[in-house]
């Protein structure tokens, strides 16, 4: 980094700059990770790190199929909690209240997850979020699953409100 906050330039596991400016590269062994490239731009390939770092991992088939299977998981919850008409109406507004806040907070934490995911810019695990909240809709959501309209003067189709973007 320079004065200014700004990569000098970024090879060979090591910064120019380092140092206030001086041009001092840091000592051997400063940097005990790989530092895998962040893509800016839709890439194909195994070789990504997608939520936590390190995860799936480099030259790691098994587990980059894993973790287009958590993507997959994670936008179909997010669609049956979109969805979902569990909670009963009963005299305890607080804890009914309450239930519905939970149950939104954990919808919008799995958004964002999957929106993170998707910020990998991996081409395979944009196409998994997009079949997740896909097969998610149609089991969740769309009129083939559901039940025959509620009685007359029954509104609510979910427990939450729907996601805006």
């Amino acid at each position: 980094m320079d004065g200014g906050g700004h990569m000098n330039q970024m090879g060979g596991g090591h910064m120019n700059g380092m140092g206030g400016g001086r041009g001092i590269a840091p000592p051997p062994g400063a940097f005990h990770h790989r530092h895998m490239m962040m893509h800016m731009t839709f890439f194909w390939g195994k070789n990504t790190e997608i939520l936590f770092h390190g995860w799936p991992g480099y030259n790691n088939s098994g587990m980059y199929a894993l973790a287009l299977v958590v993507v997959f998981l994670l936008a179909i919850m997010v669609e049956w909690l979109s969805h979902c008409n569990y909670i009963k109406e009963t005299s305890n507004r607080l804890a009914t209240g309450l239930l519905q806040t939970l149950m939104y907070a954990i919808r919008v934490g799995l958004a964002y997850m999957v929106m993170l995911a998707v910020m990998s810019f991996n081409g395979g695990v944009f196409l998994v979020a997009i079949a997740g909240h896909t097969v998610g809709f149609f089991a969740f959501g769309s009129r083939f699953f559901k039940k025959p309209s509620p009685p007359a003067g029954f509104t609510q189709t979910s427990d939450l409100p729907p996601m805006s973007c």
